[in-house]
C-alpha cells in the first residue's frame, strides 16, 4: 500500500507509474440516477422517467455524464486522499448504465511529473456487465512530501 501524508493524501514521491488505484464499486439503482440527475439539474426525462426511457428505445432511464463526471472524479479522489486536486478529467461514454447493474472503476498510473506539486496521470475505466460505461485519463495533483521512493 502506498504511504499516505499527515493529512491522509497519498504523497507523490510515493506513486510510481504503473500502481493500480483501489477499485470503487458502485451499485446502480434508480434513486442514484434520478438522484444524480436532478442534483446536476439534469431534467431530461431518459434519466428519471421509464416510459420516456423505452420510447427512446431505452429498456430503462440511465445515467447521465454529469453524474458519471462526479464518480470519476470520486473514484480518484478515494484513491489519492482529501488533499488530491483533481485537475483534468476527460471521459468518453461507451454502454449506458441503468438500474440494478454494478458499475466498478478501475485505474492505473500512466505517467509522472513534478511542477509546484506531483502531477500524477492515470487511465480510467467504469464497466457493467454490458461493457465500458466509462473511459478516460485524467491528472490528479498530489502533495510532494519527503523522498519516498522516487519517481524514476
Amino acid at each position: 500500500m502506498t504511504a499516505r501524508t499527515d493529512q491522509g493524501s497519498l504523497n507523490f514521491a510515493d506513486v510510481k507509474v504503473g500502481d493500480e488505484l483501489t477499485p470503487m464499486v458502485i451499485d446502480v439503482t434508480a434513486t442514484r440516477i434520478v438522484a444524480g440527475a436532478i442534483a446536476s439539474r439534469d431534467f431530461m426525462p431518459a434519466h428519471h422517467d421509464q416510459s420516456f426511457a423505452n420510447a427512446q428505445g431505452a429498456p430503462d432511464i440511465f445515467m447521465n455524464i454529469l453524474s458519471d463526471t462526479g464518480y470519476c472524479s470520486r473514484f480518484l479522489t478515494d484513491w489519492a486522499g482529501p488533499g488530491a486536486m483533481v485537475a483534468r478529467l476527460a471521459i468518453q461514454l461507451g454502454v449506458p448504465v441503468f438500474p440494478g447493474h454494478t458499475l466498478t472503476y478501475t485505474g492505473k498510473v500512466t505517467g509522472l511529473r513534478r511542477e509546484v506539486d506531483g502531477v500524477v496521470e492515470v487511465e480510467l475505466r467504469a464497466a457493467s456487465d454490458l461493457g465500458d460505461h466509462v473511459t478516460g485519463t485524467a491528472e490528479v495533483r498530489l502533495p510532494i512530501v519527503g523522498t519516498g521512493r522516487g519517481t524514476q
